[in-house]
């Protein structure tokens, strides 16, 4: 199975996962919506909803870059709305854009509290809500719908809060979602996940761990394709899960990974954030 004629919308994808995840089921001939703010370049920050573009079309599918604030009701469904009018209906939700402050209480200004609850929390949640009916349409097609929240498996220790308690409420947020969602829909024919990386993913967002060196990472392409692998399984029955990406690669047959290292073979890799 494939993804040759789904739609799929993703949240923050003009770079980084996001834009990983795009590209591998564009490669199938995926449609993609491309719902994210940035639409001028930035030299601190590569990437715009149109680079996206131009790179998925090139990849083998077609797009259509919304500029989109996840956090604003009006802008989600508008973007929602102009992805079925142009495919014809949204088979995949990727709730993949996320804000990190990786930073103690007093240090939080409650500006980045609003941000990452917002983007986070606020996000996730809207836009499944403003795909649910999309994607139980394709259910009742028969086409394989499901939404994958790019969130790490629950864990309440306390020594995953402490150092950063506003970015773990946030995130455990976006799981929370998940959890909720799974059952919610499960009857729906729904496939409701989390993945999340085992190892830190040299992305931009790499620039708020401190310490962390590119060749201590894996790059985007083993979450892209961990995420392939949950998309083509049986919606009905692959739901509800909190998956490792190398647990799910493993599960698909993947043995070496050495591959998806930033340098190639490296062995001294450090695990992400909640692992």
């Amino acid at each position: 199975m494939n993804l040759k004629g789904k739609t799929m919308f993703v949240s923050g994808g003009s770079r980084g996962i996001g834009l990983a995840i795009a590209l591998r089921a564009a490669a199938d001939g995926a449609n993609v919506v491309i719902a994210a703010k940035t639409t001028e370049p930035n030299p601190k920050l590569p990437g715009t909803i149109h680079t996206a573009a131009h790179q998925i079309e090139q990849a083998g599918g077609a797009c259509l870059p919304v500029q989109t604030d996840i956090r604003d009701e009006e802008q989600v469904f508008a973007a929602v709305r102009l992805g079925v009018e142009r495919f014809g209906g949204i088979d995949i939700l990727v709730n993949n854009a996320s804000a990190i402050n990786l930073t103690a209480t007093e240090a939080t200004p409650m500006k980045r509290f609003d941000l990452m609850l917002g983007v986070n929390v606020r996000g996730t949640f809207l836009c499944s809500q403003a795909c649910v009916p999309h994607l139980r349409r394709s259910a009742q097609q028969g086409r394989n719908p499901h939404i994958l929240t790019l969130s790490p498996p629950l864990n309440l220790k306390p020594h995953w809060f402490a150092p950063h308690v506003a970015y773990s409420i946030a995130k455990y947020g976006m799981s929370l979602c998940v959890l909720g969602h799974a059952e919610e829909l499960r009857a729906d024919g729904i496939g409701v996940n989390a993945l999340w990386p085992r190892t830190v993913i040299l992305t931009a967002a790499l620039q708020m761990i401190p310490g962390v060196r590119p060749e201590q990472c894996r790059n985007p392409q083993i979450v892209a394709d961990a995420a392939h692998a949950i998309f083509v399984s049986d919606a009905r029955t692959t739901t509800g899960n909190f998956f490792l990406d190398e647990e799910v690669l493993r599960s698909a047959g993947v043995t070496d990974f050495g591959s998806y290292a930033v340098v190639p073979g490296a062995r001294e890799l450090l695990p992400d954030l909640f692992v």
